[in-house]
């Protein structure tokens, strides 16, 4: 009925982009703060502008990361290269933590003046999950994590958490590493081999293939069903409610086999 294998006692759904819609908030303070960063940089340097991409930039270089993580990355994408600082570092700083406390300004700001919205099917799926007995933890890299879950209406549907902060103090690595994923099956006590990873991010879908992971789901909000496969997922749906269908969602064979097919009306010969 949930669309698992039957060994799968336990489900890890990471938070952005998964359960709340707050993606999409993500990636607008994301895309404001390196525009300013880079628009600033470009006056001073008497270079081009290159604005922030937020579809492939966002999903290669961000989406899913720790905040740091993601500065780091992105600025390493343009051969860019700041000092670390520290994570109390002030929005205004020029380092990698100052650019990414920047960002969190301006999300907590879309945050208060948008509020959170939940997709509906991950809610569905949820209820589901937790009528059928299913261990339940969400693991995101949001430092925000606590606060997002609350205004999503999502506590009580959600056994464990595993956020930013839960990383920053236990030393975990950020995904595409398994640290927060283990560390979330660890708080429910299965095995990793028991429990599905639910993951919209790229660097997610990689975690939960390096972690080991019993079964692997790729949501795919944005078109990039074949590179969530590429990146290991078992498994692709739309949307969580689609596991919950008759209809089997999409498989790498499954794909495989569609194209084949695809090629074959295309030319009989």
């Amino acid at each position: 009925m949930l669309g698992l294998p039957g060994h799968v006692t336990a489900c890890l759904f990471d938070l952005d982009g998964v359960l709340t819609q707050t993606a999409r908030v993500h990636n607008a303070a994301w895309t404001r703060t390196f525009d300013d960063f880079l628009r600033q940089r470009a006056a001073a340097s008497g270079e081009p502008f290159q604005p922030f991409d937020p579809g492939p930039d966002y999903n290669r270089y961000v989406d899913g990361r720790p905040r740091a993580d993601g500065v780091r990355s992105f600025l390493a994408s343009r051969k860019i290269v700041l000092p670390e600082g520290t994570p109390d570092d002030p929005p205004e700083a020029e380092t990698v933590n100052g650019l990414g406390n920047r960002k969190n300004v301006l999300l907590l700001q879309r945050l208060r003046d948008s509020g959170v919205e939940v997709y509906p099917g991950s809610v569905h799926y949820l209820k589901a999950a937790t009528a059928a007995g299913l261990r339940r933890a969400v693991v995101t890299a949001s430092a925000n994590g606590a606060e997002v879950v609350a205004a999503a209406g999502l506590a009580s549907l959600l056994e464990a958490r595993v956020d930013g902060l839960v990383a920053r103090d236990q030393g975990l690595r950020g995904k595409p590493h398994p640290d927060t994923f283990l560390a979330g099956a660890k708080l429910l006590g299965v095995d990793p081999a028991q429990a599905a990873v639910f993951e919209d991010a790229l660097s997610g879908v990689a975690a939960g293939r390096a972690g080991g992971f019993g079964y692997v789901i790729g949501v795919d909000r944005v078109g990039q069903a074949d590179e969530l496969l590429a990146h290991g997922a078992d498994r692709v749906v739309k949307d969580l409610a689609d596991l919950l269908d008759i209809a089997e969602p999409l498989t790498p064979a499954a794909r495989n086999s569609a194209a084949h097919h695809s090629a074959a009306e295309r030319d009989p010969a």
